[in-house]
């Protein structure tokens, strides 16, 4: 086989588009506010500007999965890649709120097209016995690109001002949008029905893994601020000594993502994914039981792993779920799971932020637990069952 045609040049180049995607989501984190301030924003303005990312994401990203199903994933993600380098330019010479708030959404819409029709396109290329430990090289990767994003963005931005971070990040989804044009993909799609969402979401399957991922998400969006908080208040941790403890933890998920990826593939995506769930709850109460920096940092690795093991092995279960309703495109089911990360990443800081100011960290994490752990065996529970809905069947 040609280098063109190589399903591992085509992991490399979903792995560098979704590393670049959240880069330039993350480099925004130190540059946007200063940015937003030169042009009278209030902090009000600067939440919804960040808010913004999220809108175009649970848009397009059930569209473009039904787009790539029917055209084939290469121009979707070329276009995508494209679509995130005129945005991040947009940033570098944007001169007023109006202009940002357009490329904030831009991006928002570019990172829907590449993460649903890059894992559509590894669900594409790899069977089930394979595709959890490429998934969870893919996601170690962009675990990285999400880790060292706000420091690169920072240091470019000290470095040689307000443009380069996001004339850097142009550049790498130039770079990515090259190599798909240069990549061959088989036509997979020329033959295949496009399947409807609401039969895809009667696939009882690939609706109980997508309530697990706004489990998951929702769950991961409320600790990250209210743990932040917690360290800084009742610990006194200053700020570098917090982003410690949230980077080591990143850097114990991004090592452990291929290893449970294997494991999807040796005990199914759908078992890990409940197992991981139900460790993440069990972890939660105790994060509020550290009483030192160190302790912290031990203390949120074991989070970090927890929330691992659901993320990766969710990914698998997705495709197992698609596969097994007797569908052979992965694009919509794919859109199904994004849409519900997005929901998660929208949903769960409000409720965090509401309970943590009416009952503070250690009440949270007590209440939040039961909630987890009776959704995660609800959903255990039924997808236990052994009904079955095909994809073909009536109403």
């Amino acid at each position: 086989m040609s280098l063109r045609g190589s399903r591992a040049v085509a992991v490399a180049l979903v792995s560098f588009a979704a590393f670049t995607d959240l880069v330039a989501y993350s480099i925004a984190v130190p540059v946007l506010p200063d940015l937003s301030r030169r042009f009278g924003a209030s902090p009000t303005m600067i939440g919804l500007l960040f808010a913004a990312f999220g809108v175009t994401l649970l848009g397009v990203s059930i569209p473009i999965g039904s787009v790539s199903d029917r055209m084939g994933r290469k121009r979707p993600l070329v276009g995508g890649l494209i679509l995130l380098a005129l945005a991040t330019i947009l940033f570098a010479f944007a001169d007023s709120l109006p202009w940002l708030f357009a490329a904030r959404l831009a991006q928002g819409a570019a990172d829907a097209v590449t993460w649903v029709v890059g894992f559509a396109l590894i669900a594409d290329l790899y069977g089930p016995a394979e595709r959890g430990r490429v998934m969870g090289f893919v996601m170690s990767g962009t675990s990285f690109g999400l880790m060292i994003g706000p420091s690169l963005g920072g240091w470019l931005y000290e470095t040689g001002g307000m443009k380069l971070p996001f004339l850097t990040v142009a550049g790498f989804a130039a770079l990515a949008a090259i190599g798909f044009m240069w990549l061959r993909l088989p036509d997979v799609h020329a033959s295949r029905e496009a399947v409807p969402l609401g039969r895809l979401l009667r696939v009882r399957a690939v609706a109980i893994c997508a309530l697990a991922v706004v489990v998951a998400a929702s769950t991961v969006a409320m600790l990250e601020p209210a743990m932040s908080l917690w360290l800084s208040l009742d610990l006194g941790l200053n700020p570098s000594r917090v982003g410690v403890v949230f980077g080591v933890a990143a850097v114990a998920a991004t090592a452990l993502h291929p290893v449970f990826g294997r494991l999807s593939d040796r005990w199914s995506g759908r078992r890990l994914t409940m197992i991981g769930l139900v460790v993440t709850a069990l972890v939660m109460p105790l994060l509020s039981r550290a009483w030192d920096f160190q302790s912290a940092i031990a203390l949120y690795v074991l989070m970090g792993v927890a929330l691992a093991l659901v993320v990766t092995p969710s990914l698998a279960f997705m495709a197992e779920a698609t596969s097994a309703a007797g569908v052979e495109s992965f694009g919509v089911s794919y859109g199904v799971y994004n849409f519900a990360w997005g929901l998660g990443l929208l949903t769960g800081p409000a409720i965090g932020g509401f309970l943590f100011e009416l009952l503070g960290f250690a009440r949270l994490t007590l209440i939040w637990m039961p909630v987890v752990l009776a959704t995660t065996i609800l959903l255990a529970w039924k997808s236990a069952e052994k009904t079955r809905v095909p994809i073909g069947g009536g109403s």
